[in-house]
């Protein structure tokens, strides 16, 4: 293919997204001139445009190092092609972010630029006091820390962190978005990071391909493109709920679509269902064509329909951004105190009714569940299209797990669990004690190493990831049973006696946090105790029983300390709701110490007593064996017993 297609590919994408752009913000109002103090038309047309930029050069980096680390091999120039594309869209998005930053400080002070001392004062406050300079300072320095790390590092493992490192970096831009001050703020800040990240894995892995194309043959192009549509129909799905969540938080109801704000939204959405067409083709018409070895002229046809349909998405998203909502973001002038700290009105009263219906979804968990569901259910379909079988408790255990996993972070304990900490206090006793239970016993990590096709071409894949963070040193070292018991136990003191529990309460990012540490302790401690996946080291039954009880033990006396202890955790912020229901602050947390003493207990009975049967079992299996051996042998080892006995006695 002429090197010119191959320029042309990505050029494609970035002259449609400029081009949408500039005619989204002149449809939408985004760069009209404003009354007063207006910033002239240089910032009001170049901050989305540098905006823009900032985004595609983040997919590039994110979507060519998530292809380095799972789809290409490291010893091929592929790789190192695919390294320098990440350098060079990392250094872009070092560059892009600081005009970006700069760009806002112009926009929000309407000031002038010069080289006086004073106006780089001003600057400097506000990249260091005010949170939109500190978002994009922050973005600024994360990238050019992994534009240093993409020239200094080829190791597999490290290259994920430096991937993480890059989707960090999408962090601030989330926070300080186009929704992070309307209504539903925790839901649009999820909304908003997950549809970032996810759309720059599509984009970017897309463009990763392009560019990679001269140094793939067709064998090699079919499975790199194999297993990049599989990644971008997941990235399809997260994009469009994602999408929907920000557009309802925006425009409401459907009449408002036929504002400016609601068509540049329909023409998003059409451009999506495009592009899922388009990804439907990979699987059934462009990867059965390059396998047939017909030329490489229908990858690019639909390569570059695909980057013509991302730019227009790619363009429309930042005029959205820069367009007024149907739904304007008015603060009320009289705040309640909830309102104040919470951001969200009061709920009603906690009873048994009110519990079944306030639900307050968090996409994030959602699609978690959805995905685990689906993947684990798929996991057993392939077992058994192979005639291998997988036991249905553990499959009902799973989806039984998902379940409940879903309603904890979605329903009312979302809902209520930030102005009770009672309610807090029930989450985490199911995080940690219960969820993990059905989790370890439905066997995930032996079913995907059963299910997930061996890698053969140097590459790793998913099974290749799982099996090496499960014998690598740190997951051997976090999976011994005394180490398990103390990351559980001591994170009890951890959390709630540092600044962790502020964090964990008042910064949507920090409850998140909280949720997967403690699914996580929690499942290492049941993995050790009860789990059927392999694990390096197992304690012998009594001594499982034992680290149960001690344990718990302490576990115990965290829930008896909080109900009889009279200072109250977060006191500005559990006492100070204004709450006119329920109990006061201190009698609700010295309730929540009940809740961690008393149903914090069923869960530890479950597990002795799965413990317990799991002893007798293995007790059975070794008495089986040795009955068998011995009708094998005629009694071999008892005869050899009794004449050692026969042979000392005689000694004597």
């Amino acid at each position: 293919m002429p090197k010119v297609v191959r320029i042309a590919g990505p050029a494609v994408l970035v002259v449609v997204a400029f081009v949408v752009l500039v005619l989204g913000l002149e449809y939408g109002g985004g760069a009209t001139a404003q009354l007063l103090e207006d910033p002239g038309p240089l910032v009001r047309f170049g901050l989305p445009m540098a905006t823009l930029l900032v985004n595609l050069s983040a997919s590039l980096t994110i979507g060519a190092l998530l292809l380095a680390v799972f789809a290409l091999r490291s010893s091929k120039p592929e790789f190192t092609r695919a390294m320098d594309v990440a350098a060079a869209g990392a250094a872009l998005l070092t560059v892009s972010a600081a005009l970006t930053g700069f760009l806002s400080f112009l926009n929000v002070t309407s000031a002038s630029a010069s080289i006086d001392s004073k106006f780089g004062q001003i600057l400097g406050q506000f990249l260091i006091s005010v949170p939109l300079g500190q978002a994009w300072l922050e973005t600024t320095l994360i990238a050019a820390a992994v534009t240093v790390l993409c020239f200094a590092v080829r190791n597999l493992t490290a290259l994920v962190f430096v991937g993480l490192l890059a989707v960090v970096a999408l962090v601030p831009m989330a926070q300080q978005g186009h929704a992070a001050g309307a209504d539903g703020h925790d839901a649009a800040i999820t909304a908003l990071f997950l549809h970032l990240v996810f759309s720059a894995v599509w984009l970017g892995g897309l463009l990763t391909l392009a560019l990679l194309s001269k140094q793939l043959d067709n064998a090699r192009l079919v499975d790199v493109v194999s297993r990049y549509s599989s990644v971008a129909l997941v990235c399809f799905v997260v994009v469009a709920a994602s999408g929907y969540v920000s557009a309802e938080l925006r425009v409401g109801s459907l009449d408002r679509l036929l504002t400016p704000y609601g068509i540049l939204v329909v023409v998003k959405v059409v451009a999506l269902v495009v592009l899922g067409l388009i990804g439907a083709l990979y699987r059934r018409l462009l990867i059965r064509r390059l396998s047939a070895s017909q030329g490489r002229a229908a990858f690019w046809q639909i390569v570059i329909a695909e980057l013509v349909f991302m730019g227009v998405a790619s363009g429309v998203a930042v005029a959205l951004a820069r367009t007024a909502t149907p739904i304007p973001e008015t603060v009320p002038t009289t705040l309640t105190p909830a309102q104040i700290l919470t951001g969200e009105p009061l709920p009603p009263e906690l009873s048994a009714g009110t519990a079944l219906g306030q639900w307050n979804f968090d996409l994030l968990w959602v699609l978690v569940c959805a995905f685990g569901i689906f993947f684990y259910l798929a996991g057993v379909w392939r077992l058994r299209r192979r005639g291998d079988s997988w036991p249905v408790h553990r499959t009902v255990f799973w989806v039984l797990g998902m379940l409940l996993l879903l309603f904890v972070t979605n329903g009312f304990m979302n809902v209520y669990e930030k102005y009770l900490f009672s309610v807090h206090m029930l989450g985490h006793m199911i995080l940690a004690m219960m969820i993990p239970i059905f989790l370890v016993s439905a066997g995930p990590v032996t079913l995907a190493l059963r299910a997930i096709h061996k890698r053969t071409d140097e590459t790793r894949g998913a099974r290749e990831w799982i099996l090496l963070a499960v014998h690598s040193r740190f997951g051997t070292f976090v999976s011994n049973p005394i180490v398990a018991a103390i990351l559980f136990a001591t994170s009890l003191l951890t959390f709630y006696y540092t600044p962790l529990f502020r964090w964990a309460t008042v910064d949507h990012i920090g409850h998140e946090w909280m949720i997967v540490h403690f699914l996580i302790v929690g499942y290492l401690f049941a993995q050790a105790l009860i789990g059927v996946d392999p694990v390096p080291y197992r304690l012998p039954y009594p001594f499982r029983l034992l680290l149960l009880l001690a344990t718990m033990a302490f576990h115990a006396f965290f829930g008896l300390t909080l109900m009889t202890g009279s200072g109250l955790l977060l006191a500005d912020w559990y006492g100070s709701m204004g709450r006119t229901w329920g109990a006061s602050a201190i009698v609700d947390q010295q309730t929540g110490g009940g809740i961690a003493w008393s149903i914090g207990e069923i869960p530890t009975i479950i597990l002795a007593i799965v413990v317990a049967i799991q002893w007798g079992r293995s007790d059975t299996k070794e008495t089986k064996r040795l009955d068998r051996t011995a009708d094998r042998t005629n009694d071999a080892e008892l005869n050899d017993y009794n004449a050692m006995l026969e042979r000392l006695g005689r000694s004597r």
